[in-house]
């Protein structure tokens, strides 16, 4: 879905939901925008974020890799003489994800002993033991794991492992991470965030932009509360 990080949504850019939610967490000394885009800076700026650079645009593309950008802001953040002990992503995907949910999975983090970071992941709906790989005309288990006797896509789906995936939600992580050598988002040890309700409501597909604003609209679930008006500009969504 071309620019779904600013389609309108109840009248406001998605992003605005994100920072308004981190905003109102309380966790965070900087809530900022990373982006390649100067109409996303201005964006981010109405709102509220903190857009102190653009990101270069080869680090930018639909195959760039999070940590070449998250990388990126570090290296930006030391010339300026600018430390921070913990880093958290909050994609803007995730419209309905509440201020209350950042603060309570940026508290599990803290408690947690010997984790490198905190993920948001959510229960699957299609399970990957029924999944194939299709190879020379053959299919294959996607996943080697399950018993040979009665194999995963030969069982009944309660009787399977649970599995999760992870969701645009949240992720929290020491910054030692992303400074290590060599550098990831997330280290080794990772604790689950498992997203309840509509946190884990990922916005990729234009029918997701269309299920967002019906359950907007009926009320089933709260947007992040904003206090400014609407972007005034026009957007390429609108």
């Amino acid at each position: 879905m071309p620019h779904k990080n600013i389609a309108r949504l109840g009248g406001h850019p998605a992003l605005a939901y994100t920072i308004a939610a981190a905003r109102a967490s309380g966790v965070f000394e900087s809530v900022m925008l990373c982006t390649d885009d100067p109409l996303y800076k201005e964006i981010g700026e109405y709102y509220g974020a903190d857009v102190p650079f653009l990101r270069p645009r080869e680090i930018s593309t639909s195959t760039s890799p999070d940590i070449e950008w998250v990388r990126f802001t570090f290296d930006r953040f030391g010339q300026a003489g600018q430390a921070y002990d913990i880093f958290s992503i909050l994609r803007p995907t995730n419209p309905f994800r509440r201020a209350s949910t950042i603060k309570a999975a940026f508290e599990t983090f803290i408690a947690a002993n010997g984790v490198d970071s905190l993920r948001a992941v959510s229960p699957v709906s299609e399970h990957p033991g029924k999944m194939w790989v299709i190879r020379g005309g053959i299919m294959y288990p996607l996943l080697p794991l399950s018993p040979e006797e009665t194999p995963w896509h030969s069982q009944q789906m309660a009787a399977l492992p649970k599995v999760y995936k992870q969701n645009a939600s949240l992720e929290i992580a020491w910054s030692r991470v992303a400074l290590a050598e060599p550098p990831t988002i997330a280290g080794h040890t990772i604790v689950p965030w498992i997203s309840e309700g509509f946190d884990g409501f990922d916005i990729n597909l234009p029918e997701d932009m269309v299920a967002a604003e019906a359950l907007a609209a009926s009320g089933d679930v709260e947007l992040p509360p904003i206090d400014v008006p609407p972007f005034p500009k026009t957007l390429p969504t609108d």
